[in-house]
């Protein structure tokens, strides 16, 4: 009972419940906003070597004197996102800015209503130490 509730609570607060197509868009929004470039597969060679890449995950790749990034996409836009290491960078910033505001709205949220009887939910007063699944 406890899993299905855990999954709806972590569901709903850290992604809205978006499609895992609406989370890889969102995620090549915020690559493009930092600076990656979107390389379609519009050719037979391209789409054969996209798919040989692990999909919607980042991989290095050295080239020159320095290295790249790319993301791949074979679902979405049937794509690479290739970036250098400041593009890389600036989407690091903004995921770790997007998770502290995620857990900033967590935390923010608060229930404090005097009507509600958290009894009928098996505690008295909150959650802490002494609290867990011994009460069930």
């Amino acid at each position: 009972m406890a899993v299905p509730a855990f999954m709806a609570v972590a569901c709903l607060s850290l992604s809205g419940c978006e499609s895992v197509r609406d989370q890889i868009a969102d995620r090549e929004n915020s690559l493009a906003a930092a600076g990656f470039v979107a390389r379609p597969a519009n050719t037979p060679q391209r789409l054969e070597m996209l798919q040989k890449l692990p999909p919607n995950r980042f991989l290095q790749k050295p080239f020159g004197d320095h290295v790249l990034y790319i993301y791949s996409d074979p679902k979405v836009c049937n794509c690479l996102y290739v970036g250098n290491q400041a593009a890389y960078g600036r989407y690091q910033s903004y995921v770790q800015a997007q998770n502290l505001a995620d857990q900033q709205q967590m935390t923010a949220d608060m229930y404090e209503d005097a009507s509600w009887n958290w009894g009928m939910w098996g505690w008295g007063g909150g959650w802490g130490p002494g609290m867990g699944m011994g009460m069930w």
